[in-house]
Formats: structure tokens, C-alpha cells, sequence
């Protein structure tokens, strides 16, 4: 008995490796554009789950796991991308900027699960400080740099 049971959990495991997984980056339309710094840590906490530069791992073409990261890139691509930063407008944009500061703050983000296997991604004092001055900012040289459509010049 015991060994059917083996034998039926791996010809469900082998089966569900042929279910697809979408795991596509489309294109940037329009990227946010911070401070090297800030970008800095943008990408390395943020962009895999909130960009179209999506880095996919190994195991995230293994299955079950390819349900979660994949899922997981589609629900924060759907709450903020900043891929497509231009599909928000200024007072939206100052909100995310918020919002990430207040997740970042609480320790929300990024997903415990995620810094597993990305201990980098790790939101240390140092880095929320580094975020928190830039979104609080009040100079206003440097708002601007914020966000900027491909059409302007700086």
C-alpha cells in the first residue's frame, strides 16, 4: 500500500512539471528612475516580483514550487510595477513612494519567503534609512529625479 501511494505522489509530481507557467518579462514601457542608491536597492529587493526584469531562477521551472514565484511575480507586478511607471500619475506615484516606505517599515516587504533564497534583499536599517530620506524628501532638485517620461530632457 505504502508503495502505491510513492508511486502515485511521483506520477503527480512528474505530471504537474507539464502544467505551463507563464514566466515572461514583457517590455519596460517606462521605468522609475531614483538615485544610483535607491535604485541599487530597488532592484535587489523589489524588481522580481515589482518589474518586468524579472531574474528567474532555477526552481521557479520546477514545480510546485513554479506556482508560487510565479503567482507571486503576478500579484505584485498587478499591486506596483515599476516597469510601467508612466501607467501612474504624479499624485499616484507619490503614493507607492509612500507605500513602499510603510511596507518596507513594517518589515512586509520584502516577503519573508522571498528572502530565503535571496538573503540579499534583506531590508536592514541602513537601506530603509537610505529609502526613507529619499521619499521624504523635501529638496526639490531632487524630486524630479524621481520618476521621468523617455520624452524628457534632463
Amino acid at each position: 500500500m505504502f508503495n502505491k501511494i510513492l508511486i502515485a505522489i511521483g506520477v503527480i509530481l512528474i505530471g504537474i512539471q507539464f502544467i505551463p507557467v507563464d514566466r515572461t518579462n514583457p517590455p519596460v514601457t517606462q521605468d522609475i528612475n531614483p538615485p544610483k542608491n535607491i535604485s541599487a536597492i530597488l532592484r535587489t529587493s523589489c524588481y522580481d516580483c515589482h518589474s518586468n526584469e524579472t531574474t528567474w531562477p532555477w526552481y521557479s521551472y520546477v514545480a510546485p514550487v513554479s506556482f508560487l514565484v510565479s503567482g507571486d511575480v503576478k500579484n505584485g507586478r498587478e499591486h506596483l510595477n515599476f516597469s510601467e511607471w508612466d501607467r501612474y500619475d504624479d499624485e499616484k506615484q507619490g503614493k507607492i513612494l509612500e507605500e513602499i516606505l510603510e511596507e518596507i517599515e513594517k518589515g512586509d516587504m520584502p516577503l519573508p519567503k522571498y528572502l530565503i533564497t535571496h538573503p540579499d534583499a534583506e531590508m536592514y536599517p541602513e537601506k530603509i534609512k537610505v529609502v526613507k530620506d529619499w521619499v521624504t524628501s523635501k529638496d526639490e532638485t531632487e524630486k524630479p529625479l524621481r520618476y521621468k517620461k523617455e520624452n524628457e530632457k534632463e
